[in-house]
């Protein structure tokens, strides 16, 4: 699995013309899943970005997750985030998941970031969405996986 995590003051997302994820301080991940991912790699990622120290103390200091904040996480399935764009001009996305097992994963991920105690928000799989963010920083980090 493959993350993108942004610290934003607020982020949302649109289908269709309506909102239907919208969080305030927290953390905007765009999430990948690659075909050999597992419950393992959900479990992994959920649990450390939940307990990522990203956010600022009050010296300034990268010293709290978001669940330490009481932030809140807005999930967005991405899939080419596994995108590779190594050889020829069209990125090839032969190593992203199948949707059927794609879905499972973000829905799975998701349940585990809730179970871990942070409230979520969320994308709509498999659908063209807007996605809108203000950075707080602006932090940006790239997770993958083991």
């Amino acid at each position: 699995m493959r993350a993108v995590i942004q610290l934003v003051r607020e982020a949302s997302v649109t289908v269709d013309g309506a909102v239907i994820g919208r969080i305030g301080q927290g953390l905007l991940i765009l999430l990948g899943v690659h075909q050999d991912d597992t419950a393992k790699d959900v479990s992994f990622l959920a649990e450390k970005i939940v307990n990522l120290r990203i956010f600022a103390d009050e010296n300034g200091k990268m010293n709290h997750s978001v669940r330490d904040q009481g932030g809140e996480i807005l999930v967005v399935s991405q899939f080419t985030l596994l995108g590779d764009c190594r050889k020829g001009r069209r990125p090839s996305f032969a190593a992203a998941a199948p949707p059927d097992k794609a879905n499972l994963l973000y829905q799975s991920f998701i349940n585990e970031v809730r179970r871990l105690g942070v409230k979520v928000a969320t994308g709509k799989f498999q659908a063209l969405m807007e996605v809108r963010l203000l950075n707080d920083g602006p932090v940006t980090l790239v997770l993958d996986s083991p």
